[in-house]
């Protein structure tokens, strides 16, 4: 689509460009022929004295014909004369029909190069308006699209800050909530080791309890026991010694048993 646009754009340029150089050759041509119509007038001009100049001598050859005395010679001076008058009139009045002829196209020509002229003055001035205002135009579109991107860009930036500051508040808040739950555990962790410390603690004082309450039988009733086995020593001193008086009489070996 772009580049559809961009060779539109190209080919109305392109077509203003010869546009220009076509109006610069009709401004030329339309001098040289204006110029040409001036240099045929001046000819023209030229021929018209001529031939008044000529009429002026021929009614001067006439005047003098007449003048003379009138015999056949002179009669035919005067005809002659005349006639002569006669042709330079008419090419007096077409020397000067012409010369209006070509005065009148030179008019012609002068009216149509000033209104061309004009026609040309008034679309220059109509041209440098609108290329003034287009100026204008891209001027204020320009500050448009300026001032349109500083907006987005403060826009942007505002985003930014808004989600950095964010961003920040909420790994503020996950840095506060896991150091919260880092502390409850901590504290989870000491209140458990402290329980598990007093339940290892009860259950060793118990031990030990239970322990003494076994021992406190036990140690009675070695006690009792103690007693009668002191009284019996002596016999069992008595008894030893009785073996020992019959022990020569016991010599020989226990056979082994087969």
């Amino acid at each position: 689509m772009a580049a559809r646009k961009t060779k539109a754009v190209d080919t109305v340029a392109q077509l203003e460009k010869e546009l220009a150089q076509l109006q610069n050759q009709l401004t030329k041509a339309r001098t040289a022929e204006e110029t040409a119509a001036a240099k045929a007038v001046q000819t023209q001009q030229k021929a018209v004295t001529k031939a008044n100049n000529a009429l002026k001598s021929a009614r001067t050859k006439l005047a003098a014909a007449k003048k003379k005395k009138p015999t056949a010679a002179s009669a035919k001076q005067v005809t002659a004369a005349n006639a002569a008058v006669r042709k330079a009139q008419t090419e007096a009045s077409s020397s000067k029909a012409t010369l209006a002829e070509l005065k009148q196209a030179l008019s012609s020509i002068k009216a149509s190069n000033r209104v061309a002229a004009q026609f040309a003055k008034a679309d220059a001035k109509a041209k440098a308006e609108i290329a003034k205002k287009q100026k204008a135009a891209d001027r204020k579109e320009a500050a448009k699209a300026k001032a349109a991107a500083k907006k987005a860009a403060i826009r942007q930036k505002a985003a930014e800050k808004k989600a950095a500051a964010k961003a920040k508040l909420a790994a503020k808040k996950a840095a506060a909530k896991a150091k919260a739950a880092a502390k409850k555990a901590a504290a989870k962790q000491k209140a458990a080791e402290r329980k598990a410390a007093a339940k290892a603690k009860l259950a060793a004082k118990r031990a030990a309890a239970k322990a003494k309450a076994k021992k406190a039988p036990a140690k009675a009733k070695a006690a009792t026991k103690a007693k009668p086995a002191a009284k019996k020593a002596p016999a069992k001193r008595a008894a030893a010694k009785a073996p020992a008086k019959k022990a020569p009489a016991k010599r020989g070996r226990k056979p082994k048993a087969k």
